[in-house]
């Protein structure tokens, strides 16, 4: 059967912004499991890997209103529990699916280790912000106190920036590809995976950082084999001059046409632009072919009817 690496966002699994809780993610997830489960009763082998953005936030939130009775937990130990956590949501609600649906398919979570590269110039340059907005009197007190590097964002206070290296092994590929021979849906990657560094004598260590999802997933593709990079997003299609009056959705784009847009400027580092890069590394790679659309025309974009497709030639 034919792989499929599908990575969901963070974002989708809160469905009100306003009131984030554990039922909501549940329903949001509902929906997308749903077109999953379409997937493989299609005939597909399916790995799942998922954004964190904002469930890290809120563990990273929870770690410091508890500062004063428990020790706070490093960023790479709060990366950990939302993989456990989000892995187990969707092991649930598309176990669930799957029944219902009469699949006989097993899913199952693997807590995910990314390995960067120490000397990666992003540790120099943290861009990457998280957690909460702060006042100007409390960011340099926790500058301080904590030695957190913060930034003033867009009027709107101050946060903490860590670093995003880039991801360079997946340490647990090969269990994943195990799994996958074996027909089991596998969770994996889960916010970019956890971000550790390799010591001179093979030891890994957790370093404070946040990894791209959607990078990890390209990796993790390229890793197993994966015949397809779906990238699940908020968008039907890729736009050129995205939000504006002559914006133009594309069917199709090649590795040329993806890198020459993009040092055009119409993927934005903060929104498409980490989802064409990512497709772009997995097609150099050598993988087949890569897809972007959203969660609701998944099936449909599967069928060439919609999203954007991008291939090598």
């Amino acid at each position: 059967m034919p792989v499929a690496v599908v990575a969901i966002g963070g974002n989708s699994l809160v469905k009100d912004e306003a009131h984030p809780n554990v039922a909501g993610e549940i329903e949001a997830l509902g929906e997308t499991c749903g077109h999953i489960a379409g997937m493989l009763a299609a005939g597909w082998d399916v790995v799942l890997t998922h954004g964190n953005g904002p469930q890290v936030g809120f563990n990273l939130l929870r770690s410091e209103l508890a500062a004063h009775v428990v020790p706070p937990l490093p960023l790479d130990v709060l990366g950990a529990q939302t993989q456990g956590s989000i892995g187990y949501l969707i092991q649930q609600v598309l176990g669930n699916e799957l029944r219902r649906r009469n699949i006989r398919k097993r899913v199952v979570t693997v807590v995910t280790q990314t390995v960067v590269d120490p000397h990666d110039a992003a540790f120099h340059r943290p861009t990457k912000p998280i957690g909460s907005f702060y006042r100007k009197e409390e960011a340099q007190r926790l500058q301080a106190e904590r030695s957190w590097q913060m930034v003033e964002d867009a009027g709107r206070g101050w946060r903490r920036v860590v670093p995003s290296p880039w991801p360079a092994e997946i340490v647990e590929r090969l269990v994943v590809k195990g799994l996958v021979h074996q027909a089991i849906v596998v969770i994996a990657c889960g916010g970019g995976g956890i971000p550790v560094v390799r010591e001179a004598d093979g030891r890994l260590a957790g370093v404070e950082a946040v990894i791209d999802k959607d990078l990890a997933s390209a990796l993790l593709a390229q890793s197993i084999g994966a015949d397809l990079l779906l990238i699940s997003t908020q968008v039907e299609r890729v736009s050129l001059n995205y939000g504006k009056s002559d914006q133009r959705d594309l069917d199709a784009l090649t590795v040329d046409e993806a890198k020459r847009y993009l040092s055009e400027g119409h993927f934005p580092a903060g929104s498409m632009g980490p989802k064409i890069r990512a497709a772009i590394q997995f097609l150099e790679a050598g993988g087949p072919e890569a897809l972007i659309t959203s969660p609701a025309h998944l099936e449909r974009a599967l069928a060439g009817q919609t999203g954007t497709r991008i291939t090598g030639g």
